[in-house]
């Protein structure tokens, strides 16, 4: 035979492989992990990241490396969702240009003569930080 024919030959034996649609081992396991990482993820409140996610496989009995499941996590577009800690400002300085109109005196004679107000910060999960700003009369508590 003809060295030419062989090279010929073996091309298209590459090329009839990769008509095949048979699916590899490694690609039937990476659709299971693939389900069962979004499931994890979904969950779990869409918040876990790789390492929590890794290590609950491992507990299901998958044995992934970390790296691989950021592989996947990335080819699926999830991504963990991250939350900073609230670090309030120092409260210490007083503010400039205001005074301290009632200087601690609380009482009153009547409706309407003191009103105090306080704003509180609420952090939820869904929108972000709320805010509740409050108004008191101190003379009706109300």
């Amino acid at each position: 035979m003809c060295p030419l024919w062989e090279r010929a030959e073996d091309t298209i034996k590459n090329i009839n492989k990769s008509f095949d649609k048979t699916k590899s081992a490694r690609e039937l396991e990476n659709e299971e992990l693939n389900s069962a990482i979004k499931r994890i993820y979904k969950e779990n409140k869409c918040i876990y990241g790789a390492p929590r996610i890794h290590y609950i496989l491992g507990i299901e009995g998958f044995n992934v490396s970390l790296k691989r499941v950021q592989r996947l996590m990335t080819k699926l577009g999830l991504c963990a969702v991250t939350v900073k800690k609230y670090k309030p400002h120092s409260s210490k300085k007083v503010a400039e240009g205001l005074e301290n109109v009632l200087k601690r005196d609380f009482t009153t004679t009547s409706i309407n003569e003191k009103w105090v107000g306080d704003i509180t910060y609420i952090h939820t999960s869904r929108d972000g930080w709320c805010y509740l700003a409050s108004v008191l009369d101190l003379h009706s508590k109300k």
